[in-house]
């Protein structure tokens, strides 16, 4: 056979299997139960054989596209009133239907843990809300972790659209789904969500490689991590450097008998107190496994029915065991520990509660102000108090050296390309952002970085007045009773000076937070916060009073300084009646000290015995201003802020 007939030959049988097995495909967001935008033109795309007609017909319209070479296809159908379930046909080749699909408003969740954070999470706190949710018009995609450090995904690998109802509603991000819930139940109109959330992320990772163009550190590294022999070889290296020596194994597992075993005998057990960390207690900078150990006495009625351990939080891993028997392990610090016990696990009388904490740095045991106790058939055993701790296991400390290793989800731009890169021909009605924490090390960067990253959201998805809400972060950390600095006020600050941006709005949770825990429980008041923010911005409800009040001029009058406020509502006020704290004053010296106030009207009247030419005002000026009792006449807290920067 000639060399010219062979390559016809194989031509046409590609041709063939090309015409005979390609079929038109959809990307992940364009499924069964999706919510699509209304109000604006809609963008339908995939896949199909090059040069293969895909006609489309939805909710009585129809148009058909013809895919490229490189068989991408890309549809447009008019814009459409709020409605459905609605049903839509794609043909090519081969026929696709799609079902259940409403016509409203998409938005889009991003950021990091609190927005990730599940309604499953706060199960106890939000029960009856879970039990009655009932909402089929509210759907929500979850967009699983993934990272890219070459470029933009096309698709993503999994995901589907699920409505609200008691059990998916579990898997739905609760400041997403409060703000959902409020804007449904006040406008009837269908709520898609597309959570693309990831825990621990800095605003760099969610932005793409042309919104960061301007930032030329950033943009070198992105370049460098496009790199992949470079990313793995400096991987290899780090994991090498810090690879852990060979270490004791734990005692507490490797003898005769395990430690939570019923008939083991404790010796040289000490005592300890729950809550709280075993380096504030006598046991100095150890890394490694300590036991907990306490008998409790459990009544009759508590026994024999499905029972719950609650253990706060742990730093950083545990595995706890009831009578011999482990009920539940946790992996890491963050969730909180919420343990189911079968019924006949626990017995009247003593039992034996163990817990295996596992810590790896930093301290290490119970964090405090979390509950601690057992419930069954509507009876607690509390927990807190004193429990015997003994040492399973100490680290030897990982050799350390100048090689860090290259994490994706840290990077610039890995997670806008794999988690909403993907996103961006579907069209929305607006952003939801809730993060921050992992900038506060590099807190002065975030008042350009937030604004490039909102500008950067409007050109990709080709909406240059895309709706922009955002969470000014919480009160978090230690409190403070002495005026101070810190990280998480610079991050605030640049949320504040972000409203300059057109078309953005500002959740304020200064009130929000709990001191020893970056992941606070009340979720609720935070995502209808920003459904009060989407109502006035977005929903034209334009007499609402949707914000806490706002700075908005100072001058100074004799010694004293007059600050005036927007956002007041019908006056300012001192959320528990007694005089305003958190403000402190100075002069030149920028030498900070507690103030005195007074509310006339719309205005705070500020002055120090003993300052005869201040200069400058701060309110909540700290990581944690504990307290900080300015609100307007809604019940919304002002948001910190300062005169001197």
């Amino acid at each position: 056979m000639n060399r010219n007939k062979l390559f016809f030959l194989l031509s046409l049988n590609f041709f063939f299997l090309q015409s005979t097995f390609s079929q038109v495909t959809l990307p992940r967001l364009i499924r069964d139960s999706m919510v699509l935008q209304r109000d604006t033109k809609l963008k339908i795309w995939g896949w199909a054989s090059p040069g293969e007609k895909v006609s489309i017909r939805f909710n009585g319209k129809s148009t058909s596209v013809i895919a490229a070479s490189n068989g991408k296809w890309n549809a447009v159908l008019p814009a459409m009133k709020a409605g459905g379930p609605y049903v839509m046909n794609i043909k090519g080749k081969n026929t696709i239907q799609l079902k259940d699909i409403l016509i409203g408003d998409v938005w889009l969740c991003a950021g990091q843990s609190n927005m990730v954070h599940q309604m499953s999470l706060h199960n106890i706190t939000y029960a009856s809300d879970i039990a009655e949710a009932n909402y089929p018009e509210i759907r929500q995609f979850w967009v699983a972790t993934t990272t890219s450090l070459t470029g933009p995904e096309k698709d993503y690998s999994s995901g589907s659209w699920k409505w609200a109802n008691p059990t998916n509603v579990d898997d739905f991000s609760a400041v997403a789904y409060f703000f959902a819930r409020q804007i449904y139940q006040k406008h009837r109109v269908p709520i898609g969500i597309i959570n693309t959330s990831v825990g621990g992320t800095p605003i760099e990772a969610w932005t793409s490689e042309d919104g960061l163009k301007d930032f030329a550190e950033i943009a070198a590294t992105i370049t460098r991590n496009k790199d992949t022999s470079y990313v793995n070889e400096r991987n290899r290296q780090a994991a090498a450097s810090q690879r852990r020596p060979r270490t004791i194994v734990d005692k507490g597992l490797t003898g005769e008998l395990k430690w939570y075993e019923t008939n083991y005998v404790p010796k040289g057990w000490q005592r300890i107190s729950v809550p709280g960390y075993w380096e504030d207690q006598g046991v100095r900078d150890l890394n490694g496994v300590v036991w907990y150990r306490r008998e409790i006495d459990i009544p009759q009625e508590m026994t024999g029915v499905p029972a719950k351990i609650f253990l706060g939080r742990i730093v950083d891993a545990d595995v706890v065991y009831v009578n011999g028997k482990q009920i539940g392990q946790t992996g890491y610090q963050y969730p909180q520990r919420r343990y189911s016990v079968a019924p006949g696990i626990l017995k009247p009388g003593k039992n034996i509660l163990v817990v295996r904490v596992q810590n790896n740095g930093g301290k290490g045991g119970f964090v405090p102000d979390k509950p601690y106790f057992v419930e069954a058939n509507g009876k607690t055993v509390e927990l807190t108090g004193y429990w015997h701790y003994k040492v399973g296991e100490v680290y030897t400390p990982v050799r350390r050296s100048n090689v860090e290793p290259i994490s994706a989800q840290g990077q610039p731009t890995s997670l806008f390309n794999a988690m909403v890169a993907p996103a961006t021909n579907f069209a929305i009605k607006g952003v939801l952002w809730y993060q921050g924490e992992s900038n506060s090390g590099n807190a002065t960067e975030y008042y350009k970085l937030l604004p490039a990253l909102i500008k950067d959201y409007r050109q990709v998805f080709y909406q240059p007045s895309l709706p922009f809400l955002y969470v000014q972060l919480p009160n978090f950390g230690d409190a403070n009773y002495l005026p101070t600095e810190g990280g998480w006020p610079i991050l605030r600050e640049a949320a504040l000076q972000t409203l300059s941006v057109p078309n953005t709005a500002m959740a304020v949770t200064i009130d929000l937070g709990e001191w020893n825990d970056i992941h606070p429980d009340n979720k609720k008041d935070v995502g209808e916060r920003l459904a009060l923010a989407a109502r006035k911005l977005v929903y034209n409800e334009r007499h609402l009073v949707s914000s806490g009040p706002l700075f908005k001029s100072s001058r100074i009058d004799g010694n004293k300084i007059i600050i005036d406020f927007d956002h007041v509502g019908s006056g300012l006020v001192a959320s528990d009646g007694e005089e305003l704290s958190h403000f402190s004053i100075s002069d030149d010296s920028k030498k900070f000290v507690w103030a005195k106030t007074r509310i006339e009207g719309n205005k705070v009247i500020v002055w120090a015995e003993g300052m005869n030419n201040p200069k400058y005002v701060r309110y909540a000026w700290s990581d944690n201003p504990a307290g900080a009792n300015l609100y307007n006449s809604a019940g919304l807290p002002a948001s910190p802020f300062r005169t001197d920067k």
